[in-house]
């Protein structure tokens, strides 16, 4: 991860990432005082905004989290359920072929106000009922994963800690509304992860090729600014808040 004033060989680090990867994902995290000035600001319609039931799967003391290692499931309305595994940071060109060819793993470079991470995922769709089964006790953890996301998991998971024996964290309440504004020019999406004790998480991201990223975030940047939403100062990051939720709730 950059600092706040990335130097020249972060720079470089950051180009070098970004030519390997698959995608860019730009982010920002709106501070909580503006969250209802940047809603009115974006005219988005919450009521548009489809639910997610985001699931997380760690140690309650979160091995996995300090490993690099996030596993996840989602529960989508109207949507495919999905699960994934992920890495990160990563460096492209140093995972296996098998795996960087994939056809269900992506890399994906993301970049928030002073700081860049890339992660490399695997993603598979899931039954309808398979997740609340799972996290209900009704069906083993490791079935929600493919055999990839298994291997992938086994190669990068501190030893001794199996899918079966992690604990589940969450839900987190997720809405997502995917937004076209005319000025920006590309498509953009809102997220407001809702937290059990009743903190917000609002998150303006959107996606672009590798080579697009300059340019990309640059028009983000004066399209928030132009419309008055603040894009600087603490940038909190959702899963890692859900995470410390979670594990201290456990803990307790």
């Amino acid at each position: 991860m950059a600092t706040d004033t990335p130097d020249l060989r972060q720079i470089a680090e950051l180009v070098e990432l970004v030519q390997a990867s698959d995608s860019i994902e730009l982010k920002v995290t709106v501070p909580e005082q503006s969250h209802r000035s940047a809603i009115r600001a974006l005219g988005a319609d919450p009521l548009e905004a489809q639910i997610r039931q985001v699931f997380f799967f760690d140690t309650p003391d979160l091995k996995l989290q300090e490993a690099g290692v996030v596993v996840r499931a989602r529960r989508i309305q109207g949507g495919d359920h999905d699960s994934t595994v992920k890495l990160r940071p990563v460096v492209p060109d140093e995972l296996p072929s098998a795996v960087r060819k994939a056809p269900t793993f992506t890399v994906e470079v993301d970049v928030l106000p002073g700081g860049f991470v890339c992660s490399g995922a695997f993603k598979s769709t899931v039954g309808p009922n398979a997740v609340r089964e799972a996290v209900g006790g009704d069906r083993p953890l490791r079935k929600l994963f493919s055999k990839e996301q298994r291997a992938f998991y086994e190669a990068h998971a501190p030893q001794g800690v199996a899918i079966d024996d992690l604990a589940t964290l969450g839900p987190i309440f997720v809405l997502k509304l995917k937004m076209n504004p005319e000025a920006f020019g590309r498509k953009l999406v809102g997220e407001m992860w809702l937290y059990p004790d009743g903190s917000r998480i609002v998150e303006l991201s959107t996606k672009c090729l590798p080579g697009e990223g300059v340019k990309t975030a640059k028009a983000l940047r004066a399209y928030l600014e132009g419309i008055g939403i603040e894009v600087t100062g603490d940038q909190r990051t959702k899963t890692k808040t859900a995470l410390e939720f979670f594990s201290a709730e456990l803990r307790d």
